[in-house]
């Protein structure tokens, strides 16, 4: 008898994916496309709630050349909402627009399999920080736009537009955030940069304003939270204010919040009270 509950007990945490954080996802390594023969997957953490959740759609920083899905932020989690943590081709596997082909086809994915998954598909949140954050702001102002759509994934006929944006300290505009950056940052960012583009800025001047969110505000665009640290030495704090003022030119929900003191990144972007305003803002547009 003690052989076979041990036998279901291990069944049960194989099943559900413990990891060794002690934060199961729900599901993990859930394929959602295939790309040259990889494939690409995602992590989804369900929050304890009988009710669908919304959820929100985790993208990684990493300077578009490094990272994984792997330890989002769960802090949400506990105010009640879901999260899909996705991996996405790297620019030392692909140069743009590789990556937001891959986060729309995880989107449509997600959005397919709501039902499956239990949360809500009406109101997708998109999140990201420093890369991360562009391509969130990037997927969430060209919702519906066909140059960036791509055709991955076997879902074309789900939409892969999203409602909000979350955009921590993300670049904006590929074509000043050189002239703005401090010597260290222009020694991250240059090379970065040409990496992802496939060439150095200068010599990739459409593509660079193609992969610029700033570019693309238009009427309709989903509100967005910008978020940036006013000691940001890695991604100038100009950039935070170019998108909000772009969005207020549209007249668009933008809120702008600067943290005084805060760097790239770092325990500064999840004290309680700052989660309370991402809370506040969040409850605004979707409750």
């Amino acid at each position: 008898m003690r052989i076979v509950h041990a036998f279901l007990m291990l069944s049960f945490v194989l099943l559900i994916n413990i990891d060794l954080q002690g934060q199961p996802p729900f599901r993990q390594d859930v394929p959602y496309a295939t790309v040259d023969g990889r494939e690409l997957l995602l992590d989804i953490y369900m929050p304890e709630q009988e009710l669908p959740p919304f959820l929100i759609v985790w993208i990684h920083g990493g300077a578009w050349h490094s990272g994984s899905k792997e330890d989002p932020p769960l802090v949400l989690l506990q105010h009640g909402y879901a999260l899909a943590s996705i991996d996405y081709r790297l620019s030392v596997d692909a140069p743009f627009p590789a990556q937001i082909h891959d986060i729309k086809a995880a989107i449509r994915f997600l959005r397919a399999h709501a039902d499956d998954y239990g949360y809500r598909s009406d109101q997708i949140i998109i999140w990201g920080s420093s890369a991360g954050g562009h391509l969130a702001a990037l997927t969430g102002v060209t919702n519906g736009d066909t140059d960036l759509e791509g055709d991955l994934g076997n879902y074309l006929d789900y939409s892969s537009d999203v409602q909000v944006v979350l955009n921590f300290y993300g670049p904006s505009n590929f074509l000043t955030i050189l002239s703005q950056s401090t010597p260290h940052g222009l020694s991250v960012r240059a090379p970065a940069l040409a990496l992802l583009l496939g060439k150095p800025i200068d010599q990739a001047e459409q593509l660079a304003n193609l992969a610029s969110p700033i570019f693309h505000v238009s009427e309709g665009d989903p509100p967005m939270l910008i978020v940036h640290g006013d000691q940001d030495i890695q991604v100038p704090v100009n950039q935070a204010l170019e998108l909000h003022a772009a969005y207020q030119k549209h007249n668009l929900s933008s809120q702008l919040e600067i943290i005084s003191g805060a760097g790239h990144g770092g325990n500064d972007y999840y004290q309680p009270q700052f989660i309370q305003k991402v809370l506040t803002f969040l409850d605004q547009i979707l409750k």
